[in-house]
């Protein structure tokens, strides 16, 4: 198993990068947002990785944030949902506005990405909704007191989408404290932008 790759980009392409690393050109499926970042970023690019492995084929995918990484491996989990149709998601919708997706249970905007029919943008709300409510009973205790219900929904969605749980819990409070009266989607897209900050830094 590749972890990561790092390296210099020698050519990209539709959703794809070469990474030489000591020599050696590996071809590397990334999401659009990423091949954008690649192609302004100067010198070496380190690639968080997963490989699919299949009888006709082995595939890279890359990442440059672990947080997508760990958001492509729930996506793939979910049946149906292969590394193609989770490289789509991650190129076609912004991660604030899939989170916001599955806990409003918004089918038409899943269905607007390549691959996602009705069938599949349900399965992905039943399943991910279902992983929220799974971790969100452990989190009470760390919750502070009248928004607990809200912060809690916020968390829980931000951990099943596979942020790590320490930095959902940090993100969503920082967020909470600074709006008034906020919703469960106000509170999640302060708290990606505060995530993603702490990614860059």
């Amino acid at each position: 198993m590749i972890a990561y790759l790092e390296g210099t980009p020698a050519a990209t392409g539709d959703r794809w990068v070469v990474l030489e690393v000591n020599g050696i050109g590996y071809r590397v499926h990334v999401p659009e947002p990423g091949i954008r970042e690649i192609a302004h970023a100067p010198g070496k690019v380190k690639l968080h990785t997963y490989m699919a492995v299949r009888e006709d084929a082995i595939t890279l995918y890359g990442f440059l944030h672990e947080s997508e990484l760990e958001l492509f491996s729930v996506l793939i989990s979910v049946s149906g949902i292969g590394p193609q149709i989770a490289l789509n998601i991650l190129s076609q919708i912004s991660l604030e506005d899939f989170v916001l997706a599955i806990l409003s249970g918004d089918e038409k905007s899943l269905t607007r990405i390549s691959g996602i029919g009705p069938k599949s943008a349900q399965r992905l709300i039943l399943e991910l909704r279902d992983k929220m409510k799974k971790v969100q009973g452990a989190m009470a205790p760390a919750l502070p007191g009248k928004r607990d219900a809200a912060v809690r929904d916020a968390a829980s969605a931000l951990v099943s989408l596979g942020f790590a749980e320490t930095a959902s819990y940090e993100a969503v409070k920082s967020a909470a404290r600074e709006l008034t009266s906020p919703s469960v989607q106000d509170i999640i897209k302060a708290a990606l932008r505060l995530l993603k900050e702490a990614e860059r830094r």
